[in-house]
């Protein structure tokens, strides 16, 4: 069965920064390419950033580019969401999700997903 794990989420003041994990397992992790979505209260999840599954090309939202670099582990199984300069917007439940497909930023092309971790950027 397959597990995706998010951990990291919390509250941070306008500025801040926090460090999102995604852990897998009962997938081959190394084959999937991994996104993070965001859905804040009362809107659409939206796309925030991917990673193909060699960690050799990423894609990004306009909105978080240059804030917000992922990484992966293939090693530890875990995608990484370094997130800094956090504003208000910023403020929603994050998910990650594996993708068989290359890489893509629509949620129905995703093969499995977390739970999601709480981001509150407090102003």
């Amino acid at each position: 069965q397959v597990h995706l794990v998010e951990s990291g989420g919390g509250l941070v003041q306008t500025g801040g920064s926090l460090r999102l994990s995604c852990a897998a397992s009962g997938l081959t992790f190394s084959s999937y390419a991994i996104d993070w979505f965001r859905q804040a209260p009362g809107k659409e999840r939206e796309f925030v950033a991917c990673i193909i599954w060699s960690g050799e090309r990423s894609d990004y939202a306009a909105s978080v580019k240059g804030r917000f670099p992922i990484s992966r582990d293939n090693a530890k199984n875990t995608v990484y969401l370094q997130m800094s300069s956090l504003e208000p917007e910023d403020t929603a439940v994050y998910y990650c999700a594996a993708s068989s497909n290359f890489m893509s930023r629509v949620p129905g092309d995703m093969d499995y997903w977390g739970k999601g971790t709480l981001v509150t950027v407090s102003s």
